[in-house]
């Protein structure tokens, strides 16, 4: 695309588990963030791009910006997040209908520096009975910042989704397309099958082990036939290694069926997909680790 359009980058910003990944895949209508219930489960700025109506609209899906978590992989996260919304042209700064705490304080404090317009999107409205009781917290924060639109929706069920959408094209500034119209997203494939991979991990494990992993891709081989992708998943203890491989492997099986499934509907081709559980002590505190395993071109 050459001609002029409404074109610019869209930082989503929030504290962990408001839906912001989930609410890039409902924009996109494809997965390409991973998601679950767990906080922190988004440790990149992920772009997804939208080509639509003369407008193209480049969001970028940040970690969770929290309180607290002194290793060196949390303040990392706070990083990335926290340097994104000076490198856009929009921020929809996504919050929890069901209750807000202090770091949307502290996002809400950040976003005090941000020179650009500022949506406030208000999440998960499915799940709340009495609309008029969000009428006091909206007022409270539109007296903290004047907020460019406030919109209520629902990433989950895709409530207001066309309304986000519209809002942002609306203040993008005019510019040629920076992608061309297929373009979905800048990662690579390679990258997208290690969250993939990560995702399940999440999912299955329990509330502490994830944020010991690290998923790091061997082999990605395309044939006419099959990709056939390696993996390692990195853990810190040999304790963690034992129960990402479960009992006789079960465990690293559903993780490595439930991915190679996932694989095979975003690629759309058969993939036969391996998996190795290695030990690497004391990685997420070691910047150097850090950048080899997880953030090699980010930090």
């Amino acid at each position: 695309m050459t001609e002029i359009v409404k074109c610019g980058y869209v930082a989503i910003i929030g504290r962990p588990n408001t839906g912001k990944s989930t609410l890039l895949n409902a924009i996109l209508g494809q997965k390409i963030s991973i998601t679950s219930r767990k906080a922190q489960t988004t440790r990149h700025r992920i772009l997804g791009i939208k080509t639509e109506n003369n407008c193209q609209a480049i969001y970028v899906d940040t970690p969770g910006l929290h309180k607290g978590g002194k290793s060196a992989l949390n303040q990392a996260l706070n990083k990335i997040a926290g340097s994104t919304i000076h490198d856009v042209d929009l921020v929809i700064f996504l919050i929890d209908a069901k209750k807000w705490n202090v770091e949307d304080d502290q996002v809400l404090s950040i976003l005090s520096e941000c020179k650009v317009p500022v949506v406030l999107a208000i999440n998960k409205m499915d799940k709340i009975k009495d609309k008029q009781a969000l009428l006091p917290l909206i007022n409270e924060l539109s007296s903290k910042r004047d907020f460019a639109s406030v919109i209520p929706l629902s990433a989950r069920n895709k409530d207001n989704i066309e309304l986000i959408e519209k809002t942002v094209c609306d203040l993008l500034p005019e510019s040629i397309a920076y992608y061309s119209d297929e373009q979905v997203t800048d990662r690579t494939e390679r990258f997208l099958a290690a969250e993939l991979i990560r995702e399940k991990l999440m999912r299955m494990l329990g509330q502490e082990i994830p944020y010991s992993l690290a998923v790091e891709i061997e082999k990605f081989e395309v044939t006419d036939k099959i990709t056939n992708i390696s993996a390692i998943i990195w853990v810190e203890r040999a304790g963690q290694k034992a129960i990402v491989i479960g009992k006789q492997g079960e465990m690293l099986k559903r993780i490595g069926t439930s991915a190679r499934e996932d694989m095979e509907k975003l690629f759309d081709c058969r993939v036969y997909l391996k998996l190795w559980v290695k030990i690497k002590e004391g990685w997420t505190n070691d910047e150097r680790a850090l950048k080899s395993l997880v953030y090699k071109d980010e930090l």
